[in-house]
């Protein structure tokens, strides 16, 4: 790939996903890139990298740019990935919302949720904890991604009877179901429970109605350069409720200085404050 066109390919990936690549991530773009071409060979607009380009920059439906980042973002998940996260959350948070929240409504965001591990796993805890405490509580959480084939993954709930058999027995026989072909699916019930929506943190503005009691956006901003980490931190902040948890990943941080959130452990804050 040439020069120019590589960092024609970074500065539109910078602007409009807010992930950083470097020249150290030539190689990997294009080997993504010809991933991509290789498998839509028929389509003049993907015949060369230069066509590629000139395809994103000319199309107004989005399409281009949405191929292009399912090609460049990596989706590496698992169960109980940072388990000490869940064993907070299932600890201190949940106990904390059961006696905070009046109106029983327990907003949960996952910002990055790739293939949905993540959310399957909050939405267990979520369900174990609230379920016996009768139909006042609604746990419905939001998992979010920028990819729309992981997305679709998650909705499906299927997954290889391997990633299964790392959660507890009582998750395996309670929220999963063979479905053939050695996989198993999360049961209906439960993926009711995950609302699986695409979206970008790099929208200039965030929909939401209301403030989440509960954000989880983990090993995202390590793509991001410093001022991007800030505002979204920023719009993380403000859509969370005071007294609300913003869960990132073990190799990540939130700068000390300007910001108001409380540090709770590493990788775990809290917005200042107390519910309302």
């Amino acid at each position: 790939m040439k020069q120019s066109v590589f960092q024609q390919f970074s500065a539109l990936v910078q602007q409009n996903f807010g992930i950083q690549l470097p020249q150290e991530k030539k190689a990997l773009l294009e080997s993504r890139l010809f991933k991509l071409m290789n498998e839509n060979n028929t389509r003049p607009e993907l015949a060369s990298e230069e066509a590629f380009l000139e395809y994103i920059k000319g199309d107004a439906s989005g399409c281009g740019l949405a191929m292009l980042a399912e090609a460049i973002t990596t989706h590496h998940t698992f169960f109980m990935r940072e388990a000490d996260h869940f064993d907070f959350y299932a600890r201190e948070v949940l106990p904390f919302l059961a006696e905070t929240i009046k109106d029983g409504d327990v907003r949960t965001w996952c910002a990055a949720s790739s293939t949905g591990e993540e959310a399957y796993t909050l939405a267990m805890l979520l369900s174990d904890y609230f379920s016996p405490l009768g139909p006042k509580w609604e746990t419905t959480l939001l998992a979010t991604d920028l990819s729309r084939d992981v997305l679709e993954k998650g909705k499906s709930g299927v997954f290889t009877l391997a990633s299964v058999k790392t959660l507890p027995l009582a998750w395996q026989s309670n929220y999963f179901i063979p479905c053939g072909d050695g996989n198993y699916q999360v049961i209906e019930s439960l993926r009711r429970k995950v609302l699986f929506r695409q979206f970008n943190l790099m929208n200039p503005v965030f929909p939401f109605k209301k403030p989440f009691h509960v954000i989880f956006c983990r090993n995202v901003m390590i793509y991001f350069d410093a001022p991007t980490r800030e505002l979204l931190v920023q719009k993380f902040f403000d859509f969370l409720e005071p007294g609300g948890f913003l869960f990132i990943g073990h190799s990540e941080v939130i700068e000390k200085r300007g910001n108001n959130f409380d540090y709770v452990m590493p990788s775990i804050y809290r917005k200042k404050g107390a519910f309302t």
